[in-house]
């Protein structure tokens, strides 16, 4: 199967393989959430971001081989139902930024801040905090060696627009987005959000000043 990021939820994952590391997308939950597996090729590490809903699917997902970590991207209800029984079921870590762990019913055991690298087996991911969904609302960036960067945005960045903020915590928003990913990275990026269909900075890009006008 082609990957082209359009899953749905009680439907199959979309798997990319890349290189170094292999990406499979699943939709859960209610709110249509979208949950990432990163298994390194070369070690059989795996990482999942955002353990959002329907715990036995994602244990599917995640098959006889286990994972060592769980991200969290941000405190969200929506995007850490699972995580409790998942984290219990496969002794995973537990990962999230520092000022929304507390908001977060699953004890942190690693707390993350803007520049943190989050490693699965050979693979690293960078961590980039994007002020204004949550106070600590993270995307996870892996520079492609082979190829361009993939970015795990959680609910920060969308086709079409940053994430649900308020008129005080838009423009933070917004600038960290168009400061700390736009202005950083290239437009072949590959963005994999919290939910919905995936795209390509360069894709967005043209509408940042939309965006800001528009003030979501």
């Amino acid at each position: 199967m082609t990957y082209s990021g359009d899953v749905k939820v009680g439907g199959d994952a979309q798997v990319r393989e890349l290189p170094k590391v292999i990406v499979s997308k699943l939709a859960v939950g209610p709110y249509e959430n979208n949950v990432y597996l990163l298994r390194c090729r070369r070690t059989g590490s795996q990482l999942l971001i955002d353990a959002a809903d329907e715990d036995r699917r994602i244990r599917d997902l995640i098959g006889p081989d286990g994972i060592t970590g769980v991200v969290t991207t941000h405190r969200h209800p929506d995007h850490w139902q699972a995580l409790n029984t998942i984290a219990d079921r496969t002794g995973a870590l537990t990962y999230a930024h520092r000022l929304d762990a507390p908001e977060i019913p699953v004890e942190t055991d690693i707390i993350l801040d803007d520049g943190d690298t989050v490693s699965v087996g050979e693979v690293d991911l960078h961590v980039i905090h994007l002020r204004g969904h949550t106070p600590g609302s993270i995307a996870l960036v892996y520079d492609d060696p082979d190829g361009h960067p993939h970015v795990f945005t959680g609910d920060s960045l969308f086709p079409g627009g940053v994430g649900k903020s308020t008129p005080e915590t838009f423009p933070q928003l917004i600038d960290d987005v168009e400061q700390r990913l736009f202005d950083k990275l290239p437009d072949e990026t590959w963005v994999y959000p919290g939910h919905g269909a995936d795209t390509t900075l360069g894709a967005e890009r043209p509408q940042l000043g939309d965006w800001r006008e528009r003030g979501w």
